[in-house]
């Protein structure tokens, strides 16, 4: 299977063709992964075979999957054009993940509500999309039908369940909320953009 047609699956399609040529003019490797509660994508260097390797979970959205591509790439090419020394998140990779982003982001691409975001978004990019409530909110609208909902749409007192576990809402904080494990009674601060069922019988 060719880069174009990998791209194809996941990708707007105005995008697949400059996806593909960022991969093979940069040269790494590339993954697609079952989905990860942690992160959505990441960028990793190993020194020892001078390997750059990008992974992007396979649940995401065309758009959000593209957003989360070109946050990688912008990491691969701050590391490039500055060393290992620079902050994951700082002035140099914003200003790298905002130049490889910027010929992408027209109507062509994406949906008008999405690209109205993300140039909110780039005026001071964060270390997740996720990171910032509209332009997530925004995105996930884009996904498929699910049976799963934000705890930040969790009633105080209702339970649910997140990573294999059950929970019950007890506590708003700013952005998490205190959810106690049905289990063992603990306690746990979750943020409330985390994806719950709340169809849990207890």
């Amino acid at each position: 299977m060719t880069s174009e047609e990998v791209f194809q699956k996941f990708v707007p399609t105005h995008s697949v063709d400059y996806c593909a040529k960022l991969y093979k003019r940069l040269g790494f490797e590339f993954k697609i992964k079952k989905a990860r509660q942690t992160k959505l994508g990441d960028y990793r260097f190993n020194p020892k075979s001078s390997r750059h390797t990008i992974t992007i979970n396979n649940d995401l959205n065309p758009y959000a999957f593209l957003v989360t591509y070109l946050h990688e790439v912008g990491h691969l090419i701050a590391f490039k054009k500055y060393g290992r020394r620079i902050q994951p998140h700082g002035k140099e990779w914003k200003q790298c993940f905002k130049e490889v982003s910027e010929p992408m982001l027209n109507e062509q691409v994406f949906h008008f509500s999405v690209l109205s975001a993300l140039k909110k978004y780039f005026k001071n990019p964060k270390a997740s999309s996720c990171s910032d409530p509209v332009l997530y909110q925004i995105l996930k609208q884009f996904d498929e039908p699910s049976n799963k909902i934000l705890l930040k749409d969790v009633s105080i007192g209702e339970s649910f369940r997140f990573n294999s576990k059950s929970y019950v809402k007890l506590e708003k904080k700013r952005t998490r909320s205190v959810c106690q494990e049905v289990k063992s009674g603990r306690k746990y601060l979750i943020s409330d953009l985390a994806e719950v069922v709340t169809d849990v019988d207890l």
